[in-house]
């Protein structure tokens, strides 16, 4: 609340919102690739997912035929509601474990916060949310980092165990698989609407903190060896991403893909999110969509906060939105 008893909006504090605010993916790319990463002399883990295809997360061998997962991951606020944006973060972060085929057993908050400007009390709120999700997902909360900054930031990082002969990697699809998405497209659309207009979107919200925990575990039961989480790279890009890294070209279905209630009315009016547009942008060069409308281009591009799994494979309750096949002259073909 501001002094005079109104509620403060936080998304008017960011510059972006959720995963709409990372760094746009070919500039990433470009950054990393001039990086240099060292290697140590004398690791004590065996590294069996690096940086190399853009995974989820960081996945290490150790003694006793177990691997850990590493990830970590923050950002902006996404809705007004600091209780619910605390839940978002949090169950956004815990999604890479997940993305893996791994379980979170222990989590540390990342918190920056304008505190000249926006009172704890919305601070306390948006760690009360965190907690409430990771509790739920049977992961510690042990503690964290904070720092004082010009914007409110808010995430996790989390680790993970996983079997390392059933991780779930974005490079291991192989033609002939079907492909599954367990959550509707056009959350980045509607947290947009949200932040210019005020209005509260609860079927966005709902999936955004919605635990892909049954998704990685009907995938492994399944025997599922492939699949990415679909986040800020919005659908396209992440498929892009996994048929790169595997060697083959994906096939969406674009009918076939569900989409969340109000998104596409919020396509029309015009609330698309920059990083959304960046993204369509991006994967465009590797994208064969002949005679697809520039509206269902945007929601298949759009930057997902907290979004599903897309697995090369099927699960119950996920639907099945193309296949990958051998490898053609592009990435990802989109069909009517």
């Amino acid at each position: 609340m501001d002094h005079d008893g109104a509620m403060q909006r936080l998304t008017q504090y960011a510059a972006g919102g959720g995963c709409a605010c990372k760094i746009p993916a070919g500039e990433l790319e470009e950054l990393l690739s001039g990086a240099g990463f060292a290697t140590p002399g004398d690791p004590a883990a065996d590294l069996l997912v690096g940086v190399e295809t853009g995974d989820d997360a960081a996945v290490v061998r150790i003694e006793g035929g177990t691997s850990v997962v590493s990830t970590a991951d923050f950002f902006t606020p996404v809705v007004d509601d600091p209780y619910d944006w605390g839940r978002i973060a949090a169950a956004n972060a815990l999604s890479d474990v997940y993305a893996m085929g791994g379980r979170p057993i222990v989590a540390l908050n990342l918190l920056c916060w304008p505190r000249d400007v926006l009172p704890y009390d919305l601070a306390r709120e948006v760690l009360r949310g965190g907690a409430e999700i990771t509790a739920r997902s049977g992961c510690h909360l042990a503690g964290g980092h904070s720092v004082t900054g010009p914007e409110p930031k808010y995430g996790m990082a989390v680790t993970g165990l996983a079997d390392p002969d059933r991780l779930l990697r974005n490079d291991s699809g192989r033609a002939g698989l079907p492909l599954s998405l367990t959550k509707p497209l056009g959350l980045g659309v509607l947290n947009n609407r949200h932040k210019v207009t005020g209005e509260v979107f609860p079927q966005a919200i709902a999936t955004m903190i919605a635990l892909n925990a049954k998704a990685s575990a009907a995938a492994l039961t399944a025997g599922v060896r492939c699949a990415t989480d679909v986040t800020g790279f919005g659908l396209l890009g992440h498929a892009f991403k996994l048929a790169r890294a595997s060697g083959v070209t994906a096939v969406i279905d674009a009918a076939a893909v569900p989409v969340l209630d109000g998104a596409r009315e919020a396509v029309r009016a015009g609330f698309v999110p920059g990083g959304s547009r960046r993204n369509l942008d991006w994967v465009m060069p590797q994208v064969h969509a002949a005679g697809i409308d520039d509206e269902t281009m945007v929601l298949l591009a759009d930057a997902q906060t907290s979004g599903g799994l897309l697995i090369a494979g099927e699960i119950p309750g996920a639907p099945v939105i193309g296949e990958l096949v051998p490898r053609g002259p592009h990435s990802v073909v989109v069909r009517g």
